[in-house]
């Protein structure tokens, strides 16, 4: 139980300081209008999974390509504000659970309307 209170806490400063990285450090001009969702770190903290969204959705692809080549730089500067032994490896993921609420809600909309 402890360990699942660190993790979620580690989830939440990871999240935070990503999203501080991705607006104050990053040059690249694809990636400066991305929202950090959700991190899910392993329990070993080797790996993070880091869920993101994107306002034009055009650019859900390109925006992946530049975080995950960002990842190493973006990993560094994490390393730098968030006091962990070791830190963990970035893996940007696209994060789907937006779309779904939107069509859960035109199916409800659409089903209201009959």
């Amino acid at each position: 139980m402890a360990n699942n209170i660190k993790i979620e806490r580690l989830n939440h400063a990871f999240q935070e300081e990503i999203s501080m990285i991705l607006m104050t450090e990053i040059k690249d001009e694809d990636i400066k209008f991305v929202t950090i969702t959700d991190v899910d770190t392993t329990n070993d903290l080797s790996y993070a999974k880091v869920y993101f969204t994107v306002l034009d959705d055009s650019k859900r692809k390109t925006t992946l390509d530049a975080l995950n080549n960002a990842a190493s730089f973006i990993r560094g500067k994490l390393a730098e504000r968030v006091e962990v032994r070791h830190t963990p490896e970035l893996k940007f993921i696209y994060d789907t659970s937006i779309d779904y609420g939107n069509r859960i809600e035109s199916i409800i909309e659409d089903i209201n309307n009959k």
